[in-house]
């Protein structure tokens, strides 16, 4: 999976977190199981701004939600996986949202013109981090999955 970067002073605000210092390794992984994400074979490690994530996961799309659940958080600027999983799929391409971007903006950059209605593609892979297909926020990282 390797490493994604992330915004560092935008995302959730965690206890314990700021734009200096990222939250300690317990709190992100009860970040990412609050998103109903399995982090029973996932350790995690926190190096400064960087997050290390090792073991096991389920499938590469629950990797995948697991690396956003802690990476779009206050103080994180990197998340590297050293993750294992036992359900390989192709992986998704990440995306960093910028003012004015909408779900349907990014689908037709990221899919091509004429695909903006595929925006759903993109919201359903990002749940439930995302609730709402209009609420998404500059600096924020979505998975952009093959279609």
């Amino acid at each position: 999976m390797g490493l994604w970067n992330f915004a560092k002073t935008v995302g959730a605000k965690l206890f314990g977190a700021s734009e200096a210092q990222a939250a300690d390794a317990d709190t992100l992984k009860k970040e990412a199981a609050k998103h109903g994400l399995d982090m029973s074979g996932v350790d995690v490690k926190v190096e400064g701004d960087k997050v290390v994530l090792s073991g096991k996961a389920v499938s590469t799309e629950e990797l995948e939600k697991i690396m956003l659940a802690v990476g779009n958080t206050t103080g994180i600027a990197q998340v590297e996986s050293n993750v294992a999983v036992t359900k390989s799929s192709a992986e998704s391409r990440t995306y960093e949202v910028k003012k004015g971007d909408t779900l349907w903006k990014i689908s037709e950059e990221m899919y091509g013109k004429g695909k903006g209605g595929q925006y759903n593609v993109i919201f359903e892979a990002n749940k439930p981090m995302l609730s709402h297909p209009d609420k998404i926020y500059p600096g924020q990282v979505l998975r952009v999955p093959p279609l």
